[in-house]
């Protein structure tokens, strides 16, 4: 459903939350570790998401990545998903025809458009804090 990329990044998100509460920055290299992604690959997502001003960037001796924790509760996963994948994901056709409407459908159109559609509102409903706080408690893991 999601790219890799996206994937990747969410999951970054997510790790530098749970740091963030803690008053840590995160370096990209344990950033890459943490979530299993190569470290060149993991370096692009994080400049996204730094451009859509989800995640804050430092330099120096004490920099790394953190996210203002007054934010967390504000930042949906919707906000991640676009950054990195755009909108694609709430408009694009379910088996990726160009052109697929209600004038125009593909044969999966109007059950993919439920899918599309509650994909959506979870996106939309679903803080960073939420799930940091997951993984905080132990109810939910980042990794297996």
């Amino acid at each position: 459903m999601f790219s890799k990329a996206c994937e990747y990044g969410i999951k970054a998100c997510i790790f530098i939350a749970i740091n963030s509460y803690d008053g840590k920055r995160i370096s990209p290299r344990d950033i890459s570790k943490e979530i299993a992604s190569p470290q060149a690959f993991t370096a692009k997502i994080l400049q996204a998401l730094v451009k859509s001003d989800i995640v804050r960037s430092y330099k120096g001796a004490y920099g790394g990545f953190e996210i203002d924790k007054s934010k967390l509760a504000k930042i949906k996963l919707a906000h991640i998903v676009a950054s990195i994948d755009g909108d694609q994901v709430f408009s694009g056709c379910g088996l990726g025809l160009e052109i697929c409407n209600e004038n125009h459908p593909c044969p999966v159109h109007e059950k993919f458009k439920k899918v599309r559609e509650d994909l959506k509102f979870m996106l939309e409903n679903t803080s960073l804090e939420e799930l940091a706080l997951g993984i905080k408690s132990g109810e939910a893991f980042l990794k297996t």
